[in-house]
């Protein structure tokens, strides 16, 4: 699995965001220059202007540089190439093959089917990973449009956990070989 690897969809591509590239986004969220190398920007100031995993994936990236192809890739519009959105795993796979995913879309981007996409292209693409067995998703029982789209997906709730900053979770998760013969 090449961690330089683009995923590609219909109207997205999602970067890796490479180690060095954390570090800089650390400095300054808003980094003029950082993404201009690779052919896209930043100017709604994606990671400044909304919640961002950054403080959670930067000690993790760190640790483990080689959990880049995991832990955050941007969504960039193929139309118009600018950052709309952030998606990645919370970590590798862990020893029972299980992966979380989370994700944000910019709000000017919000209710277009992005959100879903994101999910979809992560998925279909973490699938192949034959430690993968599991694909979770915990969501805040009060979102109700993630919820939507977790449920439409097939996920099924499977328990509810605590989170330190976001309160009550819900736990959905799907077997990724269902996964794959379903989409």
């Amino acid at each position: 699995m090449d961690p330089n690897k683009v995923i590609t969809t219909k109207r997205l591509q999602l970067h890796t965001v490479l180690p060095d590239e954390y570090l800089l986004l650390q400095k300054d969220l808003a980094h003029p220059d950082l993404w201009h190398k690779r052919g896209f920007t930043d100017s709604i100031k994606f990671f400044a202007s909304n919640p961002n995993p950054l403080e959670y994936r930067a000690p993790k990236i760190a640790a483990n540089p080689e959990w880049a192809k995991y832990l955050l890739r941007v969504a960039v519009l193929r139309d118009n190439p600018i950052i709309i959105a952030s998606v990645g795993f919370h970590a590798a796979p862990d020893a029972t093959g299980m992966v979380e995913i989370g994700f944000g879309v910019d709000k000017a981007y919000q209710n277009l089917g992005y959100g879903q996409e994101v999910l979809n292209s992560m998925w279909s693409w973490i699938i192949d990973d034959p430690q993968v067995k599991t694909l979770r998703y915990t969501v805040s029982p009060e979102n109700k449009v993630s919820q939507h789209i977790i449920k439409k997906l097939g996920f099924k709730l499977v328990g509810e956990q605590i989170d330190e900053k976001d309160g009550l979770e819900q736990i959905y998760e799907l077997p990724a070989d269902q996964y794959q013969s379903t989409f």
